[in-house]
């Protein structure tokens, strides 16, 4: 087997507030075998913490490339949750750290909305919108990426896990105080699962997952709507319709773009996703649905495989999508949006 011919290694990350997934396969042959560790990356004062991400990773590598028995890890791509606004010292010290300790030549660095939506529409124009704890619409026409809300729950995630849960428990309260607009269905829920609603705000607001507790709420929230409470159902159709509005402001206007779903809060099924279908015929009529392919790591390993065949048509630019290569020593930025640089 020549050079040419041998088979071109490929690792695929998909870092997120769940913990970190890992893939090694090649440009022929995919994803061969993967690996999963609960513990999410630590973001601190640099932001995402290169150093930790690298302690993680590297013996996973190694299991996997035993495993797989692929050799020669010429690219790299990293999805990492919150890489636009926190991702300095990963796009700094990172693509440094894979060659050294892989001998990784080709890297690029990509939101998890990038990695979800390369998972579930691949290199076409569309929108997807990727919901769990949170919430973000992504969308691109190729020579460039929109994107929408994604702000946490604080600031936003309309429609998300988080928003949902949060949507419900108020409704649980205000029927709780005998306000308006309150639900004696999602009372009784609220009380099964944190039991006395006094009690609620002394158990919530000095969690640091106080996020992810409210979108654990969310399943509650649908199941009251499968059982017919209005008010339930008022907030799985308030929710799609911000789903829907947010798919909306990236799509692309023009051509026949495609718009999918993806992320965990679907599985609600039917509760959430016949309001958000009606939301989005009505919002995007020109839009063609489409079931998503595969999920964020299935993106990074398609962007890997376009990378290393100098075939990525993904737009690159340097908050979203970071592309590096390395010639001799020198790991050097990726200049034209779409097109990883080639010379220096």
């Amino acid at each position: 087997m020549t050079n040419a011919d041998a088979p071109s290694g490929l690792l695929a990350v998909d870092s997120g507030g769940s913990g970190l997934r890992v893939a090694v396969g090649t440009v022929q042959r995919g994803a061969l075998a993967q690996r999963a560790s609960a513990e999410p990356v630590r973001t601190g004062a640099r932001g995402i913490d290169p150093g930790h991400l690298m302690e993680q990773l590297a013996p996973m590598v190694r299991a996997l490339t035993a495993e797989t028995g692929v050799t020669g890890l010429d690219t790299a791509v990293v999805g990492a949750a919150g890489l636009s606004t926190l991702g300095d010292a990963l796009r700094t010290e990172l693509p440094g750290a894979l060659a050294r300790e892989f001998g990784v030549r080709k890297v690029a660095l990509a939101a998890d909305a990038v990695t979800a939506y390369a998972g579930a529409l691949g290199p076409r124009p569309g929108a997807v919108i990727a919901a769990g704890t949170g919430l973000i619409a992504v969308g691109t026409d190729l020579t460039g990426w929109r994107r929408a809300d994604g702000w946490g729950h604080l600031l936003g995630d309309c429609g998300g896990g988080a928003w949902i849960g949060r949507a419900g428990l108020e409704a649980a309260l205000r029927a709780h105080d005998g306000r308006p607009g309150g639900s004696a269905g999602l009372l009784a829920r609220a009380e099964e699962e944190f039991g006395p609603l006094p009690g609620l705000p002394g158990k919530l607001y000095p969690r640091a997952d106080r996020a992810a507790v409210l979108a654990s709420f969310a399943p509650r929230v649908a199941a009251c709507a499968h059982d017919g409470d209005p008010v339930a159902r008022d907030i799985l159709s308030a929710a799609a319709r911000h789903m829907a509005e947010s798919a909306a402001a990236v799509c692309p206007t023009t051509g026949e773009p495609r718009v999918a779903l993806t992320g965990g809060l679907f599985k609600m099924g039917a509760p959430l996703l016949v309001p958000l279908e009606n939301e989005l015929a009505q919002k995007l009529p020109h839009a063609q649905r489409v079931p998503a392919d595969g999920d964020p790591l299935h993106g990074s390993v398609r962007i890997a495989a376009d990378l290393a065949t100098d075939a990525l048509t993904l737009p690159g630019d340097g908050t979203m999508l970071y592309v590096v290569t390395k010639r001799g020593i020198t790991l050097v930025e990726d200049k034209p949006p779409g097109k990883h640089a080639d010379h220096f």
